[in-house]
């Protein structure tokens, strides 16, 4: 008996060719032999549906960020890690974008805040000659992928603003490979590269902006997570901001001394650190009742010929859900930072909560002290938290993480529509 609904949609050619057509396949043949499909390869092998009618956005991302071999941080599904629709959501609620979709600037605000390098251009800011020389240069290369922001209309298909990445280009024709997203309504096809600009300049209705197209690769150097490398601990401990946090947080009346002396093991540590950090960017000091670090395992690896390594798996917890994570913490032969110097009884596997809320302090907006009215306290705490003189390593660490924060405050702000660069360091 048939079923009630939609089937597929029938792809409007002219102006669109189908990709497993006889002229799509010469196209694409072509394309190779021209060395213009060398994204192509990277981004079918992660190709996806997006699992829900508005979900192009996060289906194309999710499939550049995996093509790009970028490592999200935590786990998926079991074990693994890896990037899925559902994990991106620091940006916009995923119930609204269920709902809704999701506008270009919250596109491009994801992909920064999963880890990857991104340039963002509106059509009314940019050309169609910047766009095409845009296309080739990705698609010459798998280290780099492009993402259209387009309306469907142009094509003369049904539906209206939609996402997906570009796997191809043809320079003889003119033409770019949409690989859509949306595989149970039309297959990947070639377009005109012009009536593909075309599409991207036009207005999203819901921002009142032009939409456009965005550049995603991977960092030179992806960020070490502050506190997987043992040079970058090494480096906070260094700094005069270090010896001030770890005399307050161990002075006799603090509640972290206590609470350190009385849970000195690796997840009590751990959960320590998400609680203070959590507590701290929420406006409050100390420990926060509101947050919570739920610690599941600790896990000590050994490769041949390298150091161990301790993986902490926990569940940070507060008001509107929870997240898993997973932190990779290199074995230290330095002097240890949980607990001050001279005191004894300390393992040398893991920062301690004095390393991370110096990180986060000097991680924080130099602003963020400007309320201090006393000149004198405010010129010692300024020279402090300063990052202009830190060893360029941890300099490089310290505003990585400074960046984020600045784009998790964008997007609180609803602000990313209108900042589409990377955040200013």
């Amino acid at each position: 008996m048939a079923m009630a609904g939609l089937y597929r949609r029938v792809l409007p050619s002219p102006p669109a060719i189908d990709f497993a057509s006889n002229e799509g396949k010469q196209l694409f043949l072509e394309a190779i032999q021209n060395g213009t499909m060398e994204g192509f390869f990277k981004l079918i092998s992660y190709f996806q549906t997006q699992s829900e009618p508005a979900y192009c956005g996060l289906a194309s991302l999710s499939m550049v960020l995996n093509a790009l071999s970028i490592d999200p941080g935590r786990k998926w599904k079991g074990p693994w890690r890896w990037f899925d629709e559902s994990m991106l959501d620091c940006c916009e609620p995923l119930e609204k974008v269920k709902a809704k979709g999701i506008s270009f600037g919250k596109v491009v605000c994801l992909a920064q805040c999963a880890g990857a390098k991104v340039e963002a251009f509106r059509s009314n800011l940019s050309t169609i000659d910047d766009f095409r020389k845009h296309v080739m240069a990705c698609t010459a290369s798998d280290d780099c992928h492009l993402i259209s922001s387009y309306h469907r209309g142009l094509f003369k298909q049904t539906g209206s603003g939609h996402f997906s990445p570009i796997g191809g280009y043809h320079a003889e024709k003119d033409m770019a490979l949409i690989l859509d997203v949306a595989r149970f309504k039309y297959p990947p096809h070639w377009v005109p590269l012009p009536l593909l600009w075309e599409a991207m300049n036009t207005i999203d209705e819901a921002t009142g902006l032009h939409r456009g197209f965005v550049l995603v690769s991977k960092l030179h150097r992806a960020p070490a997570l502050l506190y997987t490398l043992e040079e970058v601990l090494k480096q906070v401990q260094d700094t005069p901001l270090f010896k001030h946090v770890t005399s307050l947080l161990f002075s006799e009346d603090s509640v972290c001394q206590l609470r350190a002396e009385a849970d000195s093991s690796l997840t009590n540590v751990a959960a320590s650190i998400c609680c203070q950090g959590a507590g701290l960017f929420a406006g409050r000091s100390g420990l926060s009742d509101s947050f919570c670090c739920r610690q599941t395992c600790v896990r000590c690896y050994r490769a041949t010929g390298d150091n161990p390594a301790t993986v902490v798996s926990g569940t940070v917890v507060n008001g509107n859900g929870e997240q898993g994570v997973d932190v990779l913490v290199p074995t230290s032969q330095a002097k240890t930072s949980c607990c001050p110097s001279g005191q004894s009884g300390c393992s040398p596997m893991h920062p301690g909560s004095n390393d991370v809320l110096t990180a986060l302090l000097l991680a924080l907006p130099p602003q963020t002290w400007s309320h201090i009215k006393d000149m004198k306290v405010l010129q010692e705490i300024e020279k402090l938290v300063s990052t202009e003189n830190l060893p360029p390593l941890l300099q490089e660490e310290i505003l990585h993480l400074r960046g984020q924060f600045l784009l998790l405050k964008r997007c609180k702000d609803n602000k990313v529509e209108e900042e589409l660069a990377a955040p200013p360091f």
